[in-house]
């Protein structure tokens, strides 16, 4: 056997699910060069059979962030320009990977699509997050870091101010995520965040409306709203803070009267179901078929840290819907999940099961 013919063998005993696209890239030649060499050791019987692999279904498959997390707690009255003493932790973040990390212990099959660099970060959030998700998609570049989130908070837990590196992200442009267009067709839903470029996010809400596959978007912050498509048909959940919901309807949202604006103005846009998060007053919710109500906030004895709350909202909501609860109780889910997670010192809470949840909702 020749070189080429060896490098091929070597590339299908070390994984016999590659396509040959796949194989081609990797050893630098075209797919038909490849295909001929292909066929040449299966005539010498080199090469006896073909593994083929179907997407998984019933997947949730989550894109966008998954990040380094270092939280700095300010010990006494913050004071700017000048040094404040402070303790630090380190955990595994981003909105998707939260999203997913929670859904995962919530015992649903759940795979994550990012963009991630080579280097130590990657690897300690691949380690942490492989046993609630798959992470075997995710994508590494060369020449870029791993997303990273630092946030300064007070002696209440409340952020004073938060920084972030995602560059990363916009690497994920659309032929990049389309590579795993067959495991999304085949999704019990897409969750997508706004860390990913705007032509990204209508490629993917496009798929959705096409496929006709479940599909929940994200915003991150105030400031990546101009990701947001310009509507929200094909949307299947739409949830966001009121800053949020604010900057994409170019509006205030102060008054009771606004808030119910908003939710339906988002409704207006395309969204099958829509929810406004209010913080303390809970939620602003409505669907296509159920009216605008606040539902109200799980009140608790104090907050342990905000980081994440948002997060595990979604990932009660959604895990409740896809059992296809209905609309109120996949509400009172998230809002569950949002309070015990706000009472512990984790992004994402780590008692965190569905028997759990089921029981906290009874009591």
């Amino acid at each position: 056997m020749n070189e080429k013919e060896l490098m091929i063998l070597k590339l299908i005993r070390q994984n016999p699910f590659l396509s040959q696209q796949e194989m081609a890239e990797q050893l630098n030649m075209s797919r038909p060069a490849l295909a001929n060499i292909i066929s040449g050791l299966t005539r010498q019987g080199k090469i006896v059979g073909r593994a083929y692999i179907l997407p998984a279904e019933n997947e949730v498959i989550c894109i966008g962030g998954a990040n380094m997390d270092r939280k700095f707690h300010i010990k006494g009255k913050a004071l700017l320009s000048t040094s404040n003493p402070a303790t630090v932790t380190q955990s595994i973040g981003g909105v998707s990977r939260n999203i997913a990390e929670n859904l995962g212990r919530l015992g649903h099959h759940v795979s994550l699509l990012t963009g991630a660099g080579k280097d130590s970060d990657w690897n300690a959030i691949k380690e942490s997050s492989e046993s609630y998700m798959n992470v075997s998609n995710v994508e590494q570049f060369q020449n870029a870091s791993t997303g990273s989130y630092t946030a300064i908070l007070d002696e209440q837990g409340e952020m004073i101010l938060a920084v972030a590196n995602m560059d990363v992200y916009d690497l994920l442009m659309p032929d990049v995520l389309m590579k795993h267009e067959a495991a999304m067709s085949n999704a019990a839903c897409i969750v997508m965040d706004l860390n990913c470029p705007k032509e990204t996010v209508e490629s993917i809400k496009e798929l959705a409306l096409v496929r006709h596959i479940p599909f929940a978007l994200i915003p991150v912050s105030s400031p990546k709203m101009n990701r947001m498509p310009e509507n929200l048909q094909g949307v299947t959940w739409f949830i966001c803070n009121r800053d949020e919901a604010a900057t994409y309807l170019s509006s205030t949202i102060t008054s009771e009267e606004d808030w119910k604006k908003a939710v339906q103005a988002l409704l207006d846009k395309g969204a099958e179901n829509v929810v406004i998060t209010a913080g303390s007053k809970g939620v602003y919710a409505a669907s296509k078929e159920v009216a605008v109500k606040n539902y109200a906030a799980i009140q608790i004895n104090g907050v342990e840290d905000v980081t994440g709350a948002g997060d595990a909202f979604v990932g009660a909501l959604l895990h409740s819907w896809i059992r296809q609860e209905p609309f109120a109780e996949s509400i009172q889910n998230g809002l569950m999940n949002a309070a015990k997670t706000l009472q512990c010192a984790f992004t994402v809470r780590p008692d965190l099961s569905a028997n759990k949840l089921k029981k906290e909702l009874e009591e």
